[in-house]
């Protein structure tokens, strides 16, 4: 089943160009804000959409983009910082005060505000933990006060290491919930997921267990755990955990990853029987067809090798020949939801080759490419992440068989 609105008419690794237009503007896939600096415009129009989740304010965003000067990564950090911290201090005053409702809204805005800050700094920058520990501190602070309130989770992998998780039950009084598995890719990490995944399914009765798996987040860079291109075995261990509680439907879990997680999200449902349904959230058939010959000075450089636990590039892109959906997407026998922007800066054409590949093979596929028109054509819906929530979120519920019409007259949280 195909319900593409959208084909792939832009081309892949578009991030790299300068356009012709070097004042901020509107491109099809969303707000360009430095075009002679076209990452940090990425990684900005990733942040002024995660405003509309909660994730910030639109002044502040656009305040700290008129301080940050585009050649400089420290400037990036200082500037997001200054809001972050902010917001951090204005959350544990109110929440002091009794103001919960104001204290969640700041310690939410906070979260994302770290996790810019955090981004362009080097893996052995001394204040790169420390601010990764912030934005961790500002996502408990939101989770406590939620109804139900998130839990904090350290989830058994393998040689004594976690998996860090925040599991959240949806807001309806319903005992066994169906659960959707969160993760992020090569960059987005489990305090990312509430504004690109979870929050959506939270509104449509599906519990959330958002994870930072190996090579992603806590994982990353408190044990040492790099990525790995068998990740059924780490869906598979949060799998294990999620059938030990007695609030979760285990005939309805799910996963979803986005950008490179779409990569890790559609390999685990090849091999993961336990699944009901996939979602790749940017979709990703092979990195080769994405990284096979970048260098030294690729945009992601430092983070791809870091994650690979590579010294190289090169030696980067060897192990990931291991990383492609060849020869593993026909053994999937869950329902699998392909969902890319149709003018997705990193690549366009790995949407259509998952998709096509799979209906080869008789995979039960669905793909929803998104046009510049309806916004959310950016690469993981970072110019409307909303829109991609209420596309990923309806597809699952519907798989999942759920009611929304009488699930919401179920209701008994005003929090969400």
């Amino acid at each position: 089943m195909t319900n593409a609105r959208a084909e792939a008419t832009a081309d892949d690794n578009a991030i790299e160009r300068i356009t012709e237009n070097r004042t901020p503007h509107f491109e099809p896939y969303g707000w360009h804000h430095w075009p002679h600096a076209p990452w940090f415009s990425y990684q900005f129009r990733r942040g002024l959409g995660e405003t509309q989740e909660g994730g910030g304010a639109v002044s502040e965003v656009f305040q700290a983009a008129s301080r940050i000067d585009p050649a400089s990564d420290e400037s990036w950090h200082v500037e997001w910082k200054r809001i972050a911290d902010r917001n951090f201090a204005r959350a544990q005053a109110e929440e002091a005060a009794g103001h919960i409702r104001t204290a969640m809204n700041c310690y939410l805005r906070a979260a994302d505000y770290y996790r810019q800050a955090e981004f362009f700094l080097q893996p052995d920058d001394p204040r790169r933990l420390p601010t990764f520990t912030l934005m961790e501190q500002s996502s408990h602070g939101y989770l406590r006060h939620l109804n139900p309130c998130g839990e904090v989770l350290d989830i058994p992998y393998e040689n004594g290491a976690t998996l860090p998780a925040y599991f959240v039950r949806a807001p309806f009084p319903v005992q066994r919930q169906p659960v959707l598995i969160c993760m992020g890719g090569l960059d987005s990490i489990k305090d990312e997921m509430w504004f690109m995944q979870a929050h959506g399914c939270l509104q449509r009765g599906i519990s959330v267990l958002m994870i930072d798996g190996p090579g992603q987040g806590g994982a990353l860079r408190r044990q040492g755990l790099v990525n790995r291109h068998d990740t059924e075995v780490p869906i598979g261990r949060c799998i294990d955990y999620l059938e030990t509680r007695d609030d979760v439907d285990t005939g309805r879990i799910a996963v979803c990853g986005s950008s490179l997680g779409g990569y890790y999200a559609g390999r685990a449902g090849c091999y993961e029987p336990r699944l009901a349904a996939c979602i790749s959230h940017g979709a990703v058939f092979a990195i080769t067809d994405l990284w096979g010959t970048a260098g030294e000075d690729h945009g992601l450089a430092t983070h791809i090798k870091w994650v690979f636990g590579r010294p190289s590039m090169k030696s980067a892109m060897e192990k990931a020949r291991d990383f492609t959906l060849e020869g593993h997407l026909e053994h999937m026998r869950c329902p699998y939801l392909v969902m890319h922007g149709g003018h997705d800066v990193l690549t366009v054409s790995q949407a259509r080759k998952v998709y096509d590949y799979g209906i080869s093979k008789g995979v039960d596929c669905t793909l929803r490419l998104l046009d510049a028109e309806e916004t959310g054509a950016e690469h993981c819906q970072h110019d409307n992440p909303t829109i991609g929530q209420e596309i990923l979120s309806d597809w699952l519920a519907d798989r999942f068989g759920i009611d929304q019409r009488a699930l919401l007259q179920t209701s008994r949280n005003p929090l969400l």
